[in-house]
């Protein structure tokens, strides 16, 4: 074996020779401490399995979640934009502990002036203290002013008029900011259940005033003498917070950015509205007799076999009826069936189209996918909100399970995108122009298909597979991010989605972050942190460390394990990995618990060749490799110059080592090299001989984890005759060394330039070091010409005062 040692180790010593100072300088490194393990196991981190959650991440045998039934009577008084409402929930302990109070949230709550939502906002701008504060003061906008003026003029929050038992025995019960903890009289023992009865009113936000995801928007040019109105309710009756095995009460404060989770349960809501007003809601109209004409229940049945979207509502319908009001009412009454939540909208503008998409299978083969918006949605609504809706129900399905309830819903109003079981609201619109037409402008067709994909596919997550985005804004966002891209790109790839990994560069190479588990209302970035990197980071998963097939399948079967219950990130942790048989807890930890970056450099590549043991071959190798390196530029200019060398000058004065270089072979070399066949086993002889026939070119690639996150490598080479080659290298080559690796490429062909992620896969944020030899990185620059300031300092103030007053008709006039 000695032999085969020695002729192997000539490669080996090569490269041993050009590695031994980096090995030794980062084995000295590890010494002191620096190692660190990316690949050690989560399983330290996560929650211990138990009989609720079992470690392959799917629901354990005993699992068990709450159920909150409701049945609301609500009144919409519009003149005073005030809903009045009695709500009576039943309440199911299915949890295996007693129970002494009940916590309700109060969601309306966090706009009252005392909220700590309004105690703990922060202002950001301030005065130049330089300057005594007058020159460059503080700045406030218009918008935080008439928002101040609005939370001090109305009343807002909760009224909260009775809360009694199922006889209607008053009970004890006290507010705590956004919820309500209710005293029950008697413990509630597992398996049993109550009844509570709650009374409550509040006045309707301006949405466009105060934000939120909910309230009124003012329409003042309508025909209708004082304007109209649409409204969308949503977060608007008191609701049980849910009890969890894994936190018992959720009953965190609403800060107005993490949302929550809720129980599910069957709802029955009367809606009393003017009687002009159309309404759209969570679950299925159960008079539409008694609120809608003959001639729109025949539309409505005509839509269901449709091509496309067949108008309920007619535009000029809607048009007539936003000129006028009524004092007459309508009451509308909607059921749904095991949902967590209700949401619902109200306008006499309403337009409504309907299109039945005919889902098949045994779950709910009939969808009835409808949009309600007013003339203002015009021509971009009508082509393209309800025929969105669809398309996401097909994609989304096929990643998870057959859509199950009997309506899915795209309204327009105030409030830019949010989603409710059954119904979600979105914002764009289209644009009137001086002639009366409406036209909408690129963006605006991309931001309704984009809302509207993204917003209905909530109804998936987190509205049937129950996360708390309360804890962990990921868990539904992000997933819900990933899936809106994928089927955003099969509606238009050219649409920019932002769920490519090159989208979240920016954000990971920042100081400006903070992990992606890191709870909602103390995320920093929130678009980046719990949209954009979870989804791209799940698109890496599925296109480069998974492939489409293991993903595909671990996602779905997350999705089925998890529909209508409530998962934690370590039951999607787990079922990933135990689905797919990939680990995968070295992606979660780089990804999801730090801020770490992709950043791969290739520093260096060594070619080196395989010696044939041969003297007479490898020496004269030897002796052209010294030939190839450049000449001093002593020596060149002697030369120039035709100075002649001593050597040169006495020629009588030559010895043997004249004549012989130092890469001449002498036949002790050769004896050496023969004896060294002649001792080499039969199968080693027969290795060796076919080594050196293929004379492959090896070459050895340095690479550095500059960013901390360990990825896999994807390689990709160009041979010198244009041809390429790649290779995928698993992110378990990093498992020793986390910040510098080695690798040996053997090919046939000689390689002009290496590649890491020539296709920007990973996320790497710096191209740049991505190649060897490095290249030139193409960008822009654009001239501009510098512009004077106009500030206290600079402006004109002798010339300014020559300007006359303009008049109020003269001002009037130039706007017009």
């Amino acid at each position: 074996m000695k032999s085969t040692l020695y002729w192997c180790s000539a490669l080996a010593l090569a490269a041993t020779q050009l590695f031994s100072t980096a090995a030794y300088s980062s084995a000295i490194q590890q010494t002191k401490g620096t190692f660190e393990d990316k690949f050690r196991q989560l399983d330290e981190v996560l929650p211990t399995p138990n009989v609720y959650r079992s470690a392959a991440g799917e629901p354990g045998e005993q699992y068990w979640q709450q159920q909150a039934n409701y049945s609301i009577k609500v009144r919409l008084d519009e003149e005073k934009r005030r809903i009045d409402a009695a709500e009576t929930i039943t309440y199911f302990n299915n949890s295996p502990y007693t129970l002494k109070y009940i916590w309700i949230q109060l969601d309306q709550n966090i706009f009252k002036n005392d909220s700590m939502a309004e105690l703990t906002a922060t202002f950001n701008s301030k005065p130049d203290p330089s300057l005594g504060g007058v020159d460059r003061p503080a700045r406030i906008s218009l918008n935080q002013l008439r928002r101040q003026q609005f939370m001090t003029d109305n009343e807002l929050g909760f009224a909260i008029n009775k809360v009694a038992d199922g006889r209607g025995k008053a009970l004890d019960f006290v507010v705590v900011g956004t919820n309500m903890r209710i005293d029950l009289p008697q413990p509630l023992k597992a398996g049993d259940k109550t009844s509570l009865a709650i009374d409550f009113g509040f006045n309707i936000i301006d949405s466009d005033t105060v934000g939120g995801r909910s309230g009124y928007e003012h329409f003042p040019d309508d025909a209708r003498e004082g304007g109209n109105d649409i409204f969308l309710l949503a977060q608007w009756y008191p609701r049980v917070a849910a009890f969890t095995d894994y936190e018992a009460w959720t009953n965190k404060e609403f800060l107005g950015r993490g949302e929550f989770t809720q129980e599910f349960g069957d709802f029955e809501v009367t809606i009393d509205v003017p009687a002009d007003h159309i309404v759209s809601a969570t679950g299925v109209l159960k008079n539409d007799r008694e609120v809608l004409t003959k001639t729109q229940r025949d539309r409505l049945e005509q839509s269901r076999k449709a091509k496309r979207p067949v108008f309920v509502v007619t535009p000029e319908e809607a048009l007539e009826n936003e000129k006028e009001g009524t004092d007459k009412r309508k009451v509308w009454r909607f059921e749904a069936e095991n949902v967590r939540d209700f949401a619902w909208a109200s306008s006499r503008k309403f337009i409504w189209d309907a299109k039945g998409y005919q889902q098949g299978g045994n779950v709910q083969p009939e969808v009835m996918a409808m949009s309600f918006y007013p003339k203002e949605g015009g021509e971009l609504w009508e082509k393209y909100s309800t025929e969105s809706v669809i398309h996401t129900m097909e994609v989304y399905s096929r990643f998870s399970f057959d859509y199950p309830y009997p309506t899915a819903q795209s309204v327009n109003g105030p409030v830019g995108g949010m989603e409710y079981p059954m119904i979600t609201f979105n914002g764009p619109r289209t644009i009137l122009q001086d002639d009366g037409s409406r036209t909408y402008s690129l963006s605006e067709k991309r931001f309704l298909i984009g809302v509207v994909i993204h917003e209905i596919g909530h109804i998936y997550f987190p509205m049937i597979v129950n996360s708390d985005e309360r804890q962990w804004t990921w868990m539904d966002e992000g997933l819900n991010s990933f899936l809106d891209g994928v089927a955003g790109r099969e509606w238009d790839p050219t649409i920019p989605w932002g769920v490519e990994p090159r989208s979240i560069v920016d954000y990971m190479k920042s100081t400006n972050q903070v992990p992606i588990m890191t709870q909602s209302d103390s995320v920093l970035n929130l678009g980046p942190n719990a949209y954009t990197k979870p989804a791209a980071a799940l698109n890496i998963l599925r296109e480069v460390i998974l492939g489409r097939e293991l993903f595909d399948f671990a996602f779905k079967e997350y999705a089925q394990r998890w529909a209508f219950k409530r998962p934690t990130p370590a039951d999607f942790f787990r079922t990933m990995e135990e689905a797919s048989g990939v680990d995968l807890d070295w992606f979660w930890r780089g990804w999801f618990y730090s801020t770490d970056h992709v950043d791969i450099a290739l520093d260096r590549v060594y070619k080196l060749r395989l010696d044939t043991q041969d003297p007479d071959i490898d020496w004269e190798r030897r002796r052209q490799e010294e030939a190839d390196k450049p000449t001093s530029l002593f020596v060149q200019r002697n030369q120039a110059e035709g100075r002649k060398t001593w050597v040169e000058l006495n020629p009588d004065v030559r010895d043997f080592h004249d004549e012989n270089d130092r890469f001449t072979v002498t036949n002790k070399q050769r004896n050496a090299y023969q004896s060294f066949l002649d001792k080499l086993e039969p199968w080693e002889r027969k290795t060796f001989d076919r080594a050196i026939a293929e004379d492959k070119n090896y070459y050895v690639l340095d690479f550095n984890n500059l960013g901390g996150l360990v990825m896999p490598i994807l390689l990709q080479w160009t041979y010198t005759d244009g041809s390429q080659d790649s290779m995928y290298i698993p992110a378990e080559i990093w498992r020793r060394n986390a910040k510098s690796v080695s690798k040996l490429i053997v090919t046939d062909k000689e390689v002009l330039e290496f590649a890491v992620d020539p296709n920007w896969e990973t996320a790497d944020v710096d191209i740049e070091n991505n190649y060897y030899p490095r290249k030139i990185i193409p960008s822009r620059i654009e001239a501009f010409k510098a512009t004077r300031g106009q500030d206290h300092i600079s402006r004109d103030i002798m010339q300014d005062a020559k300007t006359k007053l303009k008049t109020k008709e003269a001002n009037e006039e130039e706007q017009d």
